[in-house]
């Protein structure tokens, strides 16, 4: 007894959630059939697959100087140092962990053979009328029916890769380019964030648990990663315009967070972060009550344009919604997957987010001594924590949440700040994600 009450209670709480997820492989992998689940390798969609690969070297260089390094340069670092610096060591990180399945397996084929926007560049030569004609093809059994991810996303997502090919840069390996270059930007945007709203301090602290996060495992291999780093710069610069920066802050938040709602459809749940970067900043918006004038204006650019291209956001939210429950959807058993994307969120945010979580849930318990700044990042982690969580209660992410939730989960890494020893929970932190991307084939 007196062994385990000297254990640190962080330590039960990574316990608990190592737990979780050993609870979600083995129940999925002994209790339900592929046909029940379909995925390879529950609760992660993927294929057991030892193996390594070019990028295995610099990932584990990577890793080791981030931890040997991260939190000392994120201390020191003059602040508009510290931000293209965790660019640059996230972008290192993703490209390595990319590069271990290889060029075409890691990165090249990924939007080509598993999420599809690629594939259907050649319909999008007419791009008013493709807009106008997108719903009529969501449903399973509609003519020239989209692919699962087409279908499955406003068209802003496929739209992006379109113009990237309009531009010149074709193929599956400058998509990958384009969403690992700027994905690796949502940690500076998370960190941008933080600081404005609960100070630099923090900022700094959660600064090498943002860059070295086990999520970068997906980052690199997904649109999703994309899709997070708009999301996040929406918020981000939201928290600058409430925190007394130009109101120009707020028109460009706005114009971000309706891009995001017609990037994906779950999307839309990062009006809950939104609203708490207003509480947060409630005694700037009650002096500068202009701030609701451009922030609106920016929210409707992106919505405006697309109605006005002929495209209806809520019926094809509407058809996708029956077609989620015509395929995989409405296979999927809710009662196991309601607690397995739990187990997914822990594979993509690491163990040191499961320890710095139990501390955030300390802190108003300290009565005065706790300080403002450490609330007010509670609050936001509290927001990010709460999107996710009614996406899981919604049933509409039933599995593949390792991707889909990047964006939500980004926003629980700053929990880490509160952690000490962060050298020891980073290296748990690389050891976890070096371990996923060279024990499994994963299949985004």
């Amino acid at each position: 007894m007196t062994r385990l009450r000297s254990v640190p209670p962080d330590l039960y709480a990574a316990a608990a959630a190592a737990l979780l997820v050993t609870a979600a492989v083995l129940v999925g992998r002994y209790r339900f059939a592929y046909d029940d689940l379909i995925v390879g390798w529950p609760p992660l969609l993927g294929r057991w697959d030892p193996h390594v690969g070019p990028g295995t070297p610099a990932a584990v260089v990577v890793a080791v100087a981030a931890v040997a390094y991260g939190p000392t340069v994120a201390v020191r670092l003059p602040w508009r140092s510290l931000l293209p610096t965790a660019w640059g060591a996230a972008m290192a990180w993703t490209w390595s962990l990319a590069l271990i399945d290889g060029w075409h397996r890691g990165i090249a084929g990924r939007l080509t053979t598993h999420q599809e926007y690629l594939s259907v560049i050649g319909r999008w030569n007419d791009i008013p009328a493709t807009l106008r004609d997108f719903t009529q093809h969501i449903l399973l059994h509609s003519p020239d029916n989209w692919p699962a991810h087409v279908a499955g996303h406003p068209p802003a997502a496929t739209l992006t890769f379109v113009l990237l090919d309009r531009i010149g840069l074709r193929g599956g390996g400058w998509a990958g380019a384009w969403c690992i270059t700027v994905g690796a930007t949502a940690c500076v945007a998370v960190l941008v964030a933080v600081r404005a709203l609960a100070g630099e301090r923090l900022a700094r602290r959660a600064a090498p648990f943002l860059v070295l996060a086990p999520a970068a495992v997906w980052m690199g291999t997904s649109a999703d990663g994309y899709f997070a780093a708009v999301a996040a710069w929406a918020v981000a610069l939201l928290a600058l315009a409430v925190s007394g920066r130009s109101l120009w802050w707020a028109a460009g938040s706005g114009l971000l967070f309706g891009l995001t709602c017609y990037l994906s459809y779950g999307l839309t749940l990062f009006a809950v972060l939104g609203a708490a970067v207003l509480v947060l900043g409630r005694r700037e918006v009650r002096e500068r009550p202009l701030l609701f004038v451009p922030l609106p204006a920016g929210v409707a650019v992106v919505p405006l344009a697309f109605a006005v291209a002929g495209f209806d956001w809520w019926e094809a939210y509407h058809l996708l919604v029956t077609r989620y429950y015509e395929g995989a959807g409405g296979v999927r058993p809710y009662g196991y997957w309601v607690w397995a994307n739990l187990a997914c969120t822990v594979l993509i945010t690491g163990l040191a987010t499961a320890a710095g979580l139990r501390r955030a849930t300390l802190v108003r318990r300290h009565g005065a001594d706790v300080r403002a700044e450490d609330v007010r990042l509670t609050v936001l982690v509290a927001a990010g924590l709460l999107c996710l969580l009614v996406a899981d209660l919604s049933g509409m992410s039933k599995a593949e949440t390792e991707r889909i939730w990047l964006p939500f989960a980004l926003w629980l890494l700053p929990a880490c700040a509160f952690l000490p020893n962060p050298r020891a929970w980073l290296a748990a932190q690389a050891a976890l994600a070096l371990l996923l991307n060279h024990l499994l084939a994963t299949g985004w």
